[in-house]
């Protein structure tokens, strides 16, 4: 074991290159110094260049598919603007104010203004960096007399992250916590885990560096602006996804290919969300409409930004030619599936196929399929979390909804359903989406995969259902008693309203699936 002061790592953006991480006497900051590696070397030399080496050739990059007619998608990193970078400009036959709109920053700026350039490379390099370092290297600490070797300091953290990651199958794994202690790495440190214990990793021979390289692209291009569409949000289906893939129905017939195919396609399902919903992109003539026909938006965007990772790192490139085309489409099959204005189509045949008892899992079709189903589930599967897990992501979609409904508002655009924060509250659209979108899916999920873990999602969404519906009485009660006795007919009738549009902004009166109301 090496000295308390040398502390050994990887340089994440130089996978490549083992490194000493050396802690400067005088101000507690740390430099690379690099061990003798004939391998190639890739990388920078000191944290100030780490993310300018890291990201300089990712910007504006272009991947190209000869069988689609469209012939070109672009994985989007924010700015629309790249486009014109590498000479690429689509016809457009009208203009619109809102193509300009940099959804990467745009919560941020409603919130607090304009966010400093110089900020956003600092921010992306310590979500890389561990927790001793980032701690160490902060301008705060710098010439603080060390109160706590290093080493302990670290192992405290990812100690715990381990211990988590033992217990990875169980239901009620909280990846609020797992994400802190990975110091906001949660999907690649989640991934990788999963990836490597099915051995997945040496079974199809995944070279090390470029697969840490994939999840590391995987998790920066999720823009962590977004309250819900986030690299923590792609961690939780990724978590769930692998508990139903631990299912006795599947463990018994899935292949190692469905594995890796189900896992990847969990981590990149929402990969470049940019935080509004597809009617959205629709109305301000987005230039993702555009290219994909006002057909699955985003889903076809993260599906050809998932592709488009792949290539640039090569992860699969030592496949054949064929195989590798192949899984690709596999993949956008499974990403595509997570629309949620598809949801009666899946449904219905699931119902179908579980009526005529007619599924059968040595078919590479029929498995694939019930793949396509747990990605659905497991993307909307937060209702059916414990309650203090389920009341977090709740709330958190509900604030994407209100965001962009207040951006709607800002552009004096007609606001969303459900988008409205002024007439809607958490608690009618999480009833309504439980109602008419999760206990429909999760019923037949059950009638499918009869176990224990199936009873317990049904249960904790009944639950979770009846303590959202409790909340919502309080508020009426309370709301009802502020009220002043002396008010005018006129503000009672206005009160009255504007409670009936709530509830049916919520979709509680309605058989129909709210528009808009999306928790993937």
């Amino acid at each position: 074991m090496g000295h308390p002061l040398y502390q050994y790592d990887i340089c994440l953006p130089c996978t490549s290159v083992p490194i000493i991480i050396r802690p400067c006497t005088q101000c507690f900051s740390h430099r690379h110094i690099k061990t003798q590696d004939t391998r190639p070397q890739v990388g920078c030399h000191s944290c100030k260049d780490m993310n300018q080496v890291y990201t300089s050739k990712r910007r504006g990059a272009i991947s190209y598919d000869s069988s689609d007619q469209t012939a070109l998608y672009i994985r989007m990193l924010g700015d629309v603007r790249v486009r014109s970078q590498v000479g690429f400009e689509p016809e457009r036959r009208s203009s619109h104010p809102y193509l300009c709109i940099d959804f990467r920053t745009l919560h941020t700026r409603l919130s607090c203004g304009s966010t400093s350039a110089s900020s956003a490379p600092e921010r992306r390099v310590h979500r890389l960096l561990s927790f001793q370092r980032y701690l160490h290297s902060s301008r705060l600490l710098r010439g603080v007399p060390q109160q706590i070797p290093l080493h302990i300091l670290d192992e405290d953290y990812t100690g715990q992250a381990r211990c988590m990651l033992e217990k990875v199958g169980t239901w009620n794994f909280d990846i609020f916590l797992f994400d802190r202690l990975t110091n906001g790495n949660s999907l690649v440190t989640l991934t990788f885990h999963l990836l490597n214990q099915y051995g997945l990793v040496e079974l199809f021979q995944l070279d090390m560096v470029k697969l840490w390289r994939f999840l590391v692209m995987v998790q920066e291009d999720y823009h962590s602006d977004n309250p819900y569409h986030n690299a923590v949000h792609a961690a939780d289906v990724t978590q769930a996804m692998y508990c139903y893939l631990r299912e006795p129905m599947l463990a018994k017939s899935l292949t190692s290919y469905d594995i890796l195919l189900g896992l990847v396609a969990a981590a990149t399902h929402d990969l470049g969300h940019p935080g509004v919903n597809q009617p959205f992109l629709i109305k301000t003539d987005h230039y993702l409409a555009t290219l994909y026909r006002n057909t699955s938006v985003l889903e076809n965007h993260h599906w050809k930004s998932a592709v488009g990772l792949l290539r640039e790192t090569g992860l699969f490139s030592h496949l054949p030619a064929e195989d590798s085309l192949n899984m690709e489409r596999e993949l956008g099959s499974l990403i595509l599936a997570t629309d949620i204005s598809r949801q009666n189509e899946y449904l219905s045949r699931f119902r179908m196929h579980l009526d005529q008892e007619n599924l059968c899992l040595s078919n590479a079709s029929h498995r694939h399929f019930i793949l396509q189903m747990a990605l659905k589930c497991a993307d909307i599967c937060n209702p059916c979390r414990p309650w203090e897990l389920s009341k977090q992501w709740s709330e958190k979609v509900t604030e994407e909804f209100f965001q962009q409904g207040d951006i709607e508002k800002k552009h004096k655009l007609e606001v969303s359903p459900l988008c409205d924060r002024e007439t809607n509250t958490v608690g009618n659209i999480q009833i309504g989406f439980m109602t008419y979108v999760a206990e429909p899916l999760f019923a037949e999920w059950a009638r499918f995969s009869d176990t224990r873990l199936s009873q317990t999602m049904l249960g904790h969404m009944g639950l979770n259902k009846a303590s959202w519906g409790g909340l919502q009485q309080e508020q009426t009660s309370i709301s009802e008693e502020a009220e002043p006795s002396t008010a005018g007919a006129d503000t009672e009738d206005a009160a009255v309203a504007q409670m009936d549009g709530s509830r049916t902004a919520g979709g509680t009166s309605s058989k129909e699936i709210p528009q808009g109301n999306r928790e993937s």
